[in-house]
């Protein structure tokens, strides 16, 4: 509520003009909710007829806003799902005037949440190399994991199916989604972009491709990768507008789509946010939301809310991640460290190592750093060995001009590769000390590029070296691709079952889909006294065989080739 000081000044909420006065830079947000539909309704007729004025004598969709008789505040939106209108005011005495006004129950102020994380750098993670450079055609680990492909097989791939991801907006020409895309809309006023919900952070394109990547184009396969593709921007650089998400989960009522995914949060809820939440569930809207990057035992918002569905992510060995909240609040969990999926064109990183050992150039599995330089083009040259990279590893070699061939162990790989550095190496290449491959930190940003390889690869090149010259091309290069971890990506591996649920039985409900997508999930190992697991890993396949019960109508039984 907002605090009333001093002798207010009563404004009649009633109108009966429009008024064209441009939007305020300084002016402040907020929804107001009123005691009677018809009251609503009124503002809605007049911001209808506003618009249709507007659009027939200026072509264009320009926002005024229906002012308040008296001030300036105006009605700038009306959101009907939830039956709240979005007011404007320059002067916070108005809305103090208009909260106290018996027509209206309650008025709450615009506050924004932080823009949701990628946790690129929380620690060391085992990856497959293929799916950082994306030259493989295998699934990234998680849809895998969640059994998506045998769903497939079970069923059909989500093609019924439409879902929504509100969140930093989405790349629609991405060449993992363009299919896929349906339509989009901007709620953060956001502007210079290619196109208004266009998604200049990285992280909505990123949760859109696990959800529903065609694997058509790229070979990128979402969990759901029939389902259609809507977006809604509700986050940009300052941040995630109450008022925004509000806005989107509006639009998506409205749209009537099966599955929103939100891969967004903060500590605190609201009232009016809660409204929005319980009109979803009312509408069958099911919302699948991320559980939260804190590593404590509290459950964010909007995932905390009783009629959201909360995801906690996983390692790739299914152990709790250790930044993924929990509480009584977690539904289930899935697969949110090191997942590999789209992001805005170019805006990736992929690395390349290609090696020379005296027989021709050979490319080998490589992943690139956090912290290492994006480059153009490849970085060539002479490997020479310098042990784990200590300063007196250095002493009696000359990597000036080369590059550094690294052992990893004891200090962290930033060490190593800034002590390369420091004596003139023009790339740095650290091998395992265990089989495979891992990205790692360098805890800063170098100019150089720093990959990881194998340690039989990075062994043999140490062999090799001693007795030839052994050369390499590297480099981490611009890509469509890249791979992050949070809650967040967990979150979208959910509603892509879900997606598929409602695509092969469209008449579950969004109840009985969160309660068959527990019913159906894989028990972990591990300590879940908390709520530290949910209902355990999300399993697809189990879930979509139990989404066709005896007696399922023609349609979902073709749908699913019975």
């Amino acid at each position: 509520m907002i605090k009333k000081t001093g002798k207010l000044r009563i404004i009649s909420l009633i109108t009966a003009t429009a008024a064209l006065l441009p939007w305020t830079a300084n002016a402040e947000r907020y929804l107001v909710e009123f005691s009677s539909s018809q009251t609503f309704q009124s503002y809605n007729q007049q911001l209808s007829t506003q618009d249709e004025l507007l659009n027939q004598f200026f072509n264009s969709p320009v926002q005024q806003g229906v002012q308040f008789m008296n001030s300036d505040a105006k009605v700038m939106d009306a959101l009907d799902a939830v039956e709240l209108v979005v007011v404007e005011a320059n002067d916070e005495l108005n809305i103090e005037a208009i909260e106290s006004h018996p027509s209206v129950v309650k008025v709450e102020k615009e506050f924004f949440i932080p823009l949701p994380d990628n946790i690129k750098s929380f620690g060391e993670f085992h990856v497959n190399a293929n799916f950082l450079n994306f030259k493989s055609s295998s699934n990234p680990w998680g849809i895998d994991a969640v059994k998506a492909p045998e769903a497939w097989e079970a069923g059909d791939k989500g093609g019924n199916a439409r879902v929504m991801v509100l969140d930093t907006g989405v790349d629609k020409d991405h060449p993992a989604l363009a299919s896929r895309f349906e339509k989009g809309r901007d709620f953060s006023n956001s502007s210079g972009l290619p196109y208004p919900f266009f998604d200049d952070q990285g992280h909505g394109t990123h949760v859109a491709g696990t959800v529903l990547a065609d694997g058509v184009t790229t070979g990128l396969y979402g969990v759901a990768p029939e389902a259609k593709l809507l977006a809604g921007k509700v986050c940009a650089a300052r941040g995630c507008s109450s008022i925004a998400i509000i806005s989107g989960v509006n639009w998506a009522v409205e749209e009537g789509v099966d599955v929103v995914n939100m891969s967004l949060g903060g500590p605190f809820g609201s009232d009016f946010a809660r409204k929005a939440y319980v009109a979803a569930e009312e509408a069958d809207v099911l919302i699948v939301a991320a559980s939260g990057n804190g590593g404590n035992s509290r459950v964010g918002f909007p995932a905390a809310y009783e009629t959201t569905f909360a995801v906690g992510a996983l390692n790739p060995d299914l152990t709790k991640a250790e930044f993924s909240q929990w509480g009584p609040e977690l539904d289930i969990v899935a697969p949110g460290v090191d997942v590999l999926s789209s992001v805005p064109q170019g805006t990736g990183a992929a690395s390349t190592v290609l090696i020379d050992l005296g027989e021709g150039e050979v490319e080998v599995e490589s992943a690139g750093m956090d912290g290492s330089a994006i480059t153009d083009e490849l970085v060539g040259g002479e490997i020479v060995y310098a042990g784990l990279g200590k300063p007196e590893d250095f002493t009696d070699i000359d990597v000036n001009g080369k590059v550094a061939l690294i052992q990893r162990g004891e200090i962290a790989f930033g060490d190593k590769a800034r002590e390369a550095v420091s004596n003139g190496a023009k790339a740095v290449i650290i091998f395992n000390n265990e089989p495979g491959v891992m990205r790692g930190t360098l805890q800063g940003q170098l100019d150089v590029p720093v990959v990881m390889i194998d340690q039989e690869v990075g062994q043999n090149m140490v062999e090799k070296s001693a007795g030839i010259v052994v050369s390499a091309s590297l480099g981490v290069l611009p890509s469509d691709y890249s791979s992050f971890q949070g809650t967040s990506m967990a979150s979208p591996h959910v509603a892509g079952v879900a997606a598929l649920v409602r695509s092969i039985n469209p008449e579950l409900t969004s109840a009985e889909v969160k309660d068959l997508l527990r019913t159906t999930a894989i028990q972990l190992e591990g300590d879940n006294s908390q709520n530290q697991l949910g209902a355990g890993l999300i399993d697809a396949k189990a879930a979509v065989e139990a989404a066709l019960p005896a007696g399922c109508n023609d349609h979902v039984a073709a749908a699913a080739g019975f």
